[in-house]
C-alpha cells in the first residue's frame, strides 16, 4: 500500500484546515475527509478533527524516509546494500522478503514498513506493530554453507542491535538467549531468522529485527509481557526512527556479509558481556518439558551452556523459552 499524501502534511503535529489540505493535495475537502477516515480505520491513527481548526495528529509522526536513512549509512554498509524498500503497510516484513527471495532477489535487500498487520515473533507469537511507531526491518542474505554456517547468527545480530543503539546514545541494553533485546528486564526488541533453500548448501536467510521505539499505550495493551521502548528509556529524547534504522543497517549489513567467514566466535565475547542471565538460575521451557539450571553463557556455536545437577549441557535454539527461575 502506498503511503498517503496526507500523512507527510500531518506529520508535524499541527492543525491543518480541510481546505488547506485539499489545496495542497489537489483534492476536494470531501476526498480529504475520506482519506482521514481511511487512515483512522485502516492504520489505526489517532487523527483529531476540531471544527474551526482542522485535522491534526497530536505529537506528530516520525515517518520513515529513504533519503534520510541512506544519508546515515557508512560507505561500507552502503556498498553492500542491495536495495532499501520502505513500505506503508505489509503483513510482515519477513514474509515480504521471503516472497522477494522466491522471485530471485539477491543478498542485500532490506525491507521495512510503517506497519505490520501480521508481524511475527518466535514460536509463532504475534509481534505488535502499530503504525509509524517502531522499527520492523528484514534483511535478505545468501549463504553457501547451509545451516551449519549460520550457528550463532541470531546471537551476533543481537550484538549488532546493541552496538547500533549504543551509537545512538540509547542506554545500555542486555541480550536474552537466543533472540531477545532487553532493558532492565523489559523487552525492547526481538530477532527472527528464517531460512529457505538447501540446509546443506546454498541457502537464503531473512534476518528480521523488531524494536520498540515509541509504542503507544493503546497498542501495547495487547502485549502479554513486560516491555519498554526507546522513547521511555531516553525520557522522550528519542533520536528518531531514521537515525536508528541507519545505525542498525550500518551494523547489520556488514555482519551478514562477513558472518560466514568469521563465524560466531568473532561476536561471542561481546554477546557474553551483554548476557542478561549470566550466572542466574533459569528454567528452559520446551513444550510440556522443563529443564532447570544456571546459565553459564554460550559456546562458540551459540549454544546456551546450562549447568545442571548432571553437569553442563549445551542447549541449541529452537522452540525454547528461557525464563528466570522462580
Amino acid at each position: 500500500m502506498a503511503k498517503s499524501m496526507l500523512l507527510p502534511l500531518l506529520a508535524n503535529g499541527e492543525f491543518h484546515s480541510g481546505q488547506a489540505l485539499a489545496s495542497a493535495m489537489g483534492l476536494s475537502r470531501t476526498a480529504v475527509w475520506k482519506q482521514v477516515n481511511r487512515l483512522i480505520t485502516e492504520q489505526g491513527l489517532a487523527i483529531e478533527s476540531v471544527r474551526g481548526k482542522g485535522y491534526r495528529i497530536a505529537g506528530g509522526l516520525d515517518l520513515l524516509d529513504a533519503d534520510k536513512v541512506l544519508a546515515a549509512l557508512d560507505p561500507s554498509a552502503e556498498a553492500l546494500l542491495g536495495s532499501l524498500e520502505i513500505l506503508d503497510s505489509i503483513d510482515s516484513t519477513n514474509s515480504e522478503v521471503m516472497r522477494r527471495a522466491e522471485q530471485g532477489c539477491a543478498s542485500g535487500l532490506v525491507c521495512t514498513a510503517e506497519q505490520q498487520t501480521a508481524g511475527r515473533g518466535r514460536r509463532g507469537r504475534a509481534w505488535i506493530s502499530p503504525y509509524a511507531s517502531n522499527l520492523y526491518v528484514s534483511l535478505l542474505w545468501e549463504f553457501s554453507g547451509g545451516a551449519a554456517a549460520l550457528e550463532g547468527l541470531s546471537l551476533a545480530v543481537g550484538v549488532a542491535v546493541a552496538q547500533a543503539l549504543r551509537v545512538c546514545d540509547v542506554p545500555q541494553v542486555q541480550l536474552k538467549w537466543p533472540n531477545d533485546v532487553l532493558h532492565d528486564g523489559a523487552k525492547l526488541g526481538g530477532i527472527l531468522l528464517e531460512m529457505s533453500g538447501d540446509a546443506d548448501g546454498m541457502c537464503r536467510v531473512v534476518i528480521g529485527v523488531g524494536l520498540n521505539v515509541a509504542m503507544g499505550e493503546s497498542a501495547a495493551s495487547a502485549i502479554d509481557q513486560t516491555w519498554t521502548d526507546i522513547n521511555r528509556m531516553m525520557k522522550g529524547r528519542c533520536p528518531g526512527r531514521n537515525k536508528l534504522l541507519g545505525a542498525l543497517l550500518n551494523e547489520l549489513v556488514p555482519l551478514a556479509a562477513g558472518f560466514e567467514q568469521k563465524g560466531f566466535t568473532f561476536w561471542r565475547d561481546d554477546w557474553q558481556s551483554l548476557d542478561a542471565f549470566a550466572g542466574a538460575p533459569v528454567v528452559l521451557h520446551t513444550g510440556a518439558a522443563q529443564l532447570a539450571g544456571v546459565a553459564r553463557g554460550v559456546d562458540t556455536r551459540g549454544a546456551l551452556q546450562l549447568e545442571t545437577t548432571a553437569g553442563v549441557q549445551s542447549v541449541y535454539g529452537g522452540e525454547i523459552s528461557l525464563r528466570a527461575a522462580p
